[in-house]
């Protein structure tokens, strides 16, 4: 069973937050496991007890090429003494990238597809052929999002974190916010800054909350105006502010989700959509591996990734 490290919360200082009357801090999920980074943690906890209990030796599931996702399931089945497949979006390179040579030297077995077919990896038929040509497997979806992820992703929130009057994350697959939704007090209002660029993103956390019965006492907000172009995708502005946010705070953030949400919360913060007195807790939901990518696929450099 993967077994946390404490979490710790830090508080920012800063002229601006001392000025608006405003409390800013980090909930750092990114510290949680040594090798299992943030939100990732959550998701796959109790699916690995599942694939245990049903006595299931190999974990499939599916990713791009810098995913965080394949990254963290390479390393969570390999301390857990599972067999790992994944089903990566795309044409095999010549040389694999950081996060793919990762998880293929923790013995992830790698298969790569083609676009096109990628995009019936929830269909029947073609997990009904990844079976006859991989055996038995457990099914972890993209990103992980599912029930078992949604009740590890509840957890994210404890008591002490009660104080707060706004909860933010980052939204990819919407498993993270929706346990959060879940589990957020009375009187807190959750915000999602989404990485993805449309409004479709809101009809898909309505959806996921609606198929697995999530209720919440209070309500929640998604930003869909700080995505930067769409996923995976940046402008020069982020990159300095991510370079600022570590000078100023010594936290490395990534520019794919946790960049992202601090330029927006930040900017909020400006604009003073948030009244004085607010007590902002920030979700750190790690992910900082895929930065080695970014730097590889632009030649732009990041601040250190240590976790």
């Amino acid at each position: 069973m993967l077994l946390p490290n404490p979490v710790p919360v830090q508080f920012l200082t800063h002229d601006l937050l001392e000025k608006k009357g405003i409390e800013l801090a980090i909930k750092r999920l990114n510290l949680i496991h040594p090798k299992v980074s943030g939100n990732k943690f959550f998701k796959l906890k109790y699916n690995l007890e599942k694939a245990k209990s049903e006595r299931k030796s190999k974990i499939l599931t599916f990713g791009g090429a810098f995913s965080n996702h394949i990254y963290a399931t390479a390393e969570a089945t390999n301390a857990e003494n599972l067999e790992s497949i994944g089903i990566i979006r795309g044409e095999r390179t010549e040389s694999l990238n950081a996060t793919l040579s990762h998880a293929s030297e923790l013995g992830m077995n790698l298969h790569f597809i083609d676009r096109k077919s990628y995009r019936n990896k929830t269909e029947p038929e073609f997990l009904a052929r990844l079976k006859e040509k991989f055996g038995d497997f457990y099914l972890i979806p993209e990103g992980g999002t599912n029930e078992l992820a949604i009740e590890g992703t509840k957890e994210i929130l404890i008591e002490e974190d009660k104080e707060f009057s706004h909860i933010c994350s980052s939204i990819g697959t919407g498993g993270t916010f929706a346990g959060l939704y879940a589990s957020i007090s009375e009187n807190q209002k959750l915000l999602g800054f989404s990485s993805l660029k449309g409004e479709f993103i809101q009809k898909e956390i309505t959806d996921l909350i609606e198929k697995y019965q999530l209720t919440s006492k209070e309500s929640y907000e998604i930003l869909t105006n700080y995505h930067f172009g769409g996923y995976a995708k940046y402008k020069q502005e982020l990159i300095d502010f991510i370079w600022w946010f570590y000078e100023s705070f010594g936290i490395v953030l990534d520019p794919i989700y946790t960049g992202k949400m601090a330029f927006g919360i930040w900017d909020l913060i400006k604009k003073n959509h948030f009244a004085k007195g607010s007590k902002i807790l920030m979700i750190h939901s790690g992910g900082l591996q895929g930065n080695t990518g970014f730097t590889e696929r632009t030649g732009i450099s990041l601040p250190s990734i240590s976790e």
